[in-house]
């Protein structure tokens, strides 16, 4: 092979990395849009049945009668399967490359400003992939029935969140999520350009404030009912 022909795979190459990368980071802001339209919804319920509950019809009436009966929601969730699947394959592709890029190990590794959110960010989505499946057989298909069979969202949001374990479980779902958005946010920031190092800093810290307020705004409802505030 001549060096001509390795320079030329090698940019092409590279030319392939940063398109799955942008995939993953277009993918990644779809999410972070969706994730913080149903933090707005589930903070609703903090309101009372009422507001909780007309929220949850609002979202299956709406685009009627262009659209059917829930249609907008199997729309969107559509739209969200098909962005998880791009998102999942470009990930693996990214560490398949990463995997192949070298022929032998190093001799050692070194952990430079490396955090526990970019260690953890395979392991983490794997997580979250798992709690997005039980999520939806729980509160979309309802094939998951914790505490009892009701016709009313908000009925069934008290049910499951009035037992420790689904809490638990909702809990570290959502730790895992934050990890995955601080490092996650930072990583799309740099993929579409919009990162310099005079805006690092920043960065960093407006990734951080965006994953707490999604993991606190996401566990408020679950903690207050079980903690009794609301019933």
């Amino acid at each position: 092979m001549t060096t001509s022909t390795r320079l030329v795979r090698k940019s092409a190459a590279r030319r392939t990395s940063v398109g799955l990368k942008i995939v993953m980071a277009t993918t990644g802001v779809l999410f972070l849009l969706f994730l913080l339209a149903h933090m707005y919804g589930n903070l609703k319920m903090l309101s009372g049945q009422a507001a909780f509950d007309g929220y949850a019809e609002h979202l299956r009436v709406i685009g009627e009668p262009v659209l059917p009966y829930a249609g907008f929601l199997w729309i969107m969730n559509t739209v969200l399967v098909l962005a998880v699947a791009g998102h999942i394959w470009a990930a693996v592709q990214l560490w398949r490359r990463a995997n192949h890029a070298r022929s032998t190990p190093y001799t050692t590794y070194h952990r430079v400003q490396a955090t526990w959110s970019s260690r953890t960010m395979r392991w983490g989505g794997v997580t979250i992939l798992l709690f997005v499946v039980f999520h939806l057989l729980q509160f979309t298909t309802v094939t998951i029935k914790v505490g009892g069979s009701f016709d009313s969202p908000y009925d069934r949001l008290v049910a499951a969140f009035s037992t420790w374990y689904i809490v638990a479980v909702y809990t570290l779902a959502m730790v895992a999520l934050g990890m995955h958005l601080r490092h996650g946010t930072w990583s799309a920031v740099q993929t579409l350009g919009w990162s310099t190092q005079g805006r690092e800093r920043a960065i960093k810290r407006t990734a951080l404030a965006i994953a707490l307020v999604i993991v606190v705004g996401f566990l408020l409802p679950p903690l207050a009912i079980f903690v009794g505030w609301v019933s």
